[in-house]
């Protein structure tokens, strides 16, 4: 039996040392492709391969290995451009059932670049998918690469020595180390492809006009302005020079290699300069031309092609429709952006989806003396998203907290690990619009949201991230973690020379939630001793966290001048932070900044906010977000009874070939029971009433939600929510989440409910719902919780086959 063509077995992947590739089932028509590849194989290539000398393949051996089943035998290509660079095959082995023998060949011009760790991820995904449970791989012992990458691969495998020859068995159900393995790989590798793009040696600005006040003029001027380290090359069709700089009329012509292309010209010409730029080794583009998807569907399908062929040919694309990227390091001082504005150095990577407000932006970071690593602006974020961003600043030595402002999220579930990833190294500060409607902007690369927006801020805090209102608030918290350490906790001291300033500052520490001592007033004629011999005695004080420092001047006569210097020196090595509201300044004044080497704000410079309400908002926030840090992440644990492989086997009959299925109460009972969840019970229906569903959301996977089962809560969607599966930590955090949760902890004297019980059930459903995802809803309702334990009295359940695999749950592929 043929299966039918497996185009969802495509797939654009990136390779180890950032370039990328396209995997596809092998067909028929390919034969001079796999005639013209295989010539370009050296001896020792096929020798490995088949074991014996093998200089050409025959007419029967090209059509034999070109013509498969799609199931019984299987073959997956790896090509760059128009050229086949690698393929991986099984046979199903007759005499041993659910295995296949796996083989792979890759040219050896395209060797070491990671080709056999990825087929093997897709080969693997593609025979699970056909019932396949092992794979066997004979190999020889010189080939020492080839078994590297079965060994690696993180399956556990099975390995013995017959003939000369090394016999592999690969057990192909995913391993912990096997998605640990995947995910190290996809990081290494997204991280490469960025750096290829905010390092490179040399750019080509393609559309560079001699008209001022366009486009490709005006990122021509600002890379020149800039200093940029490498060569510049304008590409105009008829000029000789722009900008003073001699002129190319292709990127062809160039004489020498180009790295970056910025790519400004109409949007129907694009394609063929993706073309050239291919034939030419370019290694990335920056595509700020208009005229894509945000024009409608003409532009879209436009943008899908730019895409398409940009991966084939192994470039990465920033774009289209953006302002373009930047890097500070001195190195490079790559401005290749619209923006006329450039901040200095400094600790802070900023992604921004908008390339309309990116203008603004990087205007207001200089504006606050706020210093930048990195800058990407994505505008329709065809390709390059927040997701390969944060993979390269995870390891970035020179970034040390990130900010993203968002309007959409191409791959959510993606987004949420790196987040959780990242957010224990380094802080990521989040705008996220469309907070009413969910949607996107015309042109973007993903899905709009299902959630409620209150849902997504939820799944950001669970991850780390800290979701800010407004595009001010993201500043206000950029310019606190850039500069100043982390607090240990919400103790916070104020010191001012201004009760009215006090008093707001303290109502707004009670209104978060901080713990906050009565104000020190210093007096309107307060100098510099006093406020240096008050923030010492706060500094120094055990029980306080975090200082706020208010300095407005005096009604009458002047101030002392020293008092922004004594804050500093106070600063520099208390290891607490310090903000400011000082004389009304906004971000990093003069006064309150340590000058680096550049004159840019350094380490210990003290954040300043026109309002004392606006510094402990910010201070808040950081709080937060260090409260979260230092909380134990958790771990998944063991679930003593659930049984996953019975579990799945129910699902698999109950939905057939077809779907949406609503299962019986029975089914939903029994399928419950599979994870050792019972329904009904002994116990007695007096106590809290809780509502628990597990849900199969298109873009995060599987979400677990809680509330209390009354109108109230019901009133006030007072639910959390968190993604799938909690830690043991998580599932408490949950429980706790709800306004409502005082009922089940012991309001006004009442007897505690069996909290322990329901996080058990809580991290038995989110096990459930992460192992299945075809369980479209699961509702528990109501779970009656008391001092006995948590009893579910009543379930729903409804089945359905998802759209795709979610993308966490597969080998590694571009979105």
């Amino acid at each position: 039996m043929t299966e039918e063509y497996p185009d969802h077995w495509e797939a654009d992947v990136v390779l180890t040392d950032g370039g990328t590739a396209h995997l596809r089932p092998i067909r028929s028509d390919d034969a001079e492709l796999l005639r013209a590849f295989y010539a370009r194989l050296s001896p020792e290539s096929i020798y490995y391969r088949f074991f014996s000398p093998r200089p050409t393949l025959s007419d029967r051996e090209i059509a034999h290995f070109t013509t498969v089943d799609h199931d019984r035998r299987v073959a997956l290509i790896a090509t760059i451009g128009d050229a086949m660079v690698a393929v991986v095959r099984y046979d199903r082995l007759a005499d041993r059932p659910g295995t296949a023998e796996v083989a792979f060949l890759v040219e050896d011009a395209h060797q070491g670049r990671g080709l056999g760790a990825v087929l093997l991820e897709h080969i693997a995904a593609a025979a699970r998918e056909r019932g396949l449970h092992r794979f066997v791989a004979s190999v020889l012992p010189d080939n020492r690469r080839m078994t590297r990458v079965f060994r690696e691969a993180g399956y556990r495998a099975e390995q013995r020595f017959e003939d000369g020859v090394i016999e592999l068995v690969l057990d192909l159900e995913p391993t912990e180390t096997s998605v640990e393995v995947t995910a190290a790989r996809e990081h290494r590798a997204e991280s490469r492809s960025i750096q290829r793009l905010l390092f490179p040696s040399s750019v080509a600005v393609i559309g560079a006009s001699r008209s001022e006040h366009t486009v490709g003029q005006t990122v021509l001027r600002n890379l020149l302005g800039g200093d940029f380290t490498g060569p510049v090359y304008p590409v105009h069709p008829t000029a000789t020079a722009v900008a003073g700089v001699r002129a190319y009329a292709s990127v062809l012509d160039i004489p020498d290699d180009v790295d970056l292309a910025v790519v400004a010209v109409r949007a129907d010409s694009v394609h063929e300069v993706v073309e050239q730029c291919a034939g030419k080794g370019v290694r990335g583009l920056v595509v700020v031309s208009s005229g894509f998807g945000e024009t409608g569907p003409e532009g879209r399908a436009r943008q899908e092609e730019l895409v398409r062929l940009a991966r084939a040919y192994g470039m990465r694309v920033v774009g289209p429709n953006c302002l373009g990227v930047a890097n500070t390091d001195p190195e490079v001082r790559l401005n290749a952006t619209l923006a006329p504005t450039m901040p200095g150095r400094g600790p802070v990577g900023f992604f921004s989806q908008s390339g309309a407000l990116g203008i603004a932006i990087l205007q207001r970071t200089a504006e606050r003396g706020i210093g930048l690593s990195t800058f990407v602006s994505a505008g329709n974020r065809a390709d390059v998203s927040g997701n390969d961003l944060m993979q390269y600043w995870e390891e970035d030595p020179a970034t040390k907290a990130v900010l993203l402002y968002l309007e959409s999220l191409g791959n959510p579930r993606k987004f949420a690990r790196l987040a959780r990833r990242l957010s224990r190294r380094k802080p990521i500060v989040a705008v996220k619009s469309g907070r009413s409607t969910q949607g996107v902007p015309l042109g973007h690369a993903a899905a709009a949201l299902s959630l409620p927006d209150h849902a997504v801020s939820a799944l950001f805090a669970q991850a780390g991230v800290i979701r800010v209102e407004d595009l001010s608030e993201l500043f206000d918290v950029a310019q606190l973690l850039a500069y100043q350490p982390l607090p240990a906790g919400d103790r916070i001291a104020i010191i001012d020379n201004s009760d009215s300033l006090g008093l707001l500052a303290q109502d707004a520490a009670v209104a978060l939630g901080l713990q906050v001592r009565p104000p020190v007033n210093l007096g309107p004629t307060a100098q510099g001793p006093e406020y240096e011999a008050a923030l010492r005695a706060a500094l120094e004080d055990d029980t306080v966290d975090a200082v706020v420092a208010l300095f407005t001047p005096p009604t009458i006569g002047g101030y002392d001048v020293t008092v922004p210097e004594r804050i500093l020196q106070l600063a520099a090595g208390s290891g607490k932070p310090i903000v400011a509201t000082y004389l009304g300044s906004k971000g990093m004044p003069p006064d309150l900044r340590v000058a680096g080497p550049d004159g840019n704000a350094a380490e210990g410079s003290v954040p300043s906010y026109p309002a004392p309400e606006d510094a402990v908002r910010a201070l808040a926030y950081v709080i937060r977000y260090a409260q979260w840090r230092q909380r134990p992440p958790g771990r998944l644990p063991d679930l003593p009874g659930a049984d996953r492989r019975r579990a799945r086997a129910m699902v698999e009959e109950w939905l057939g070939d077809g779907g949406p299925v609503e299962a019986t109460p029975d089914q939903a009972v029994e399928l419950l029971g599979c994870y050792g969840i019972a329904v009904g019970g002994e116990g007695t229906d007096d106590g809290v009433p809780a509502r628990i569903v597990t849900m199969e959301d298109p873009s995060f996977g599987a979400v677990i939600s809680f509330g209390l089962a009354d109108e109230t809560a019901a009133l006030l969607d007072d639910r959390a929510y968190r993604l799938a599966p909690l830690t043991d930590v998580e599932a408490a955090e949950t429980v706790r989440a709800v306004r409502t949760a005082p009922l089940l902890l012991g309001h006004r004297g009442a007897e505690p409910v069996d909290v322990a019980a329901l996080e058990e059930l809580l991290l038995r459903v989110s096990r459930l719902g992460d192992d299945l995802p075809e369980v479209a809803r699961l509702e528990l309702d109501p779970v009656t919780v008391n001092p006995s334990g948590a009893f579910v009295r009543r379930v729903a359940l409804r089945l359905e086959r998802p759209r795709g695999p979610r993308p966490e749950l597969g080998p590694r592929r571009l979105g």
